[in-house]
């Protein structure tokens, strides 16, 4: 698996900046490769995501997955939520993550020579542990 640092850099490339919901992206879509015991970015079509908004986190779970609406691995069922369902086309097995509500609180405490509450954020969910950022339920 890349590194966050190498993901991050895929998803700020089809934006020309970084921000939260990238990384967020990327997070989610790190911790479902190892929930689901995938190896990510996938080289393959094993993994389907279906994203619930569209935009800058999408874009980071197809930096961390490799799934992308083009190759059809990626779905986007846009309801305005920044969640994901990651299904395992070989095992049948799918987690929905989505961010814990106290994550924005959380995340100044990580990153306390941030600026702002935007760069808070952004650094925060870098340095969060994925169990702390998501809550998962099975599918």
């Amino acid at each position: 698996m890349q590194t966050l640092n190498d993901l991050l850099s895929v998803s700020a490339a089809l934006h020309r900046h970084l921000c939260p919901r990238q990384v967020l992206g990327v997070q989610m879509g790190r911790w479902a490769a190892e929930l689901l015991g995938i190896d990510l970015p996938q080289s393959d079509k094993r993994l389907l995501t279906i994203v619930e908004t569209d935009g800058c986190f999408a874009d980071g779970v197809s930096a961390a997955t490799n799934c992308w609406v083009g190759r059809r691995t990626l779905r986007v069922e846009d309801y305005g939520k920044v969640a994901a369902t990651f299904v395992d086309t070989r095992t049948r097995r799918a987690i929905r993550l989505a961010p814990l509500p106290t994550i924005r609180d959380t995340a100044p405490t990580f990153a306390p020579e941030a600026r702002n509450r935007w760069e808070a954020m952004l650094l925060g969910y870098k340095r969060m542990a994925l169990a702390d950022l998501f809550s998962c339920q099975p599918v």
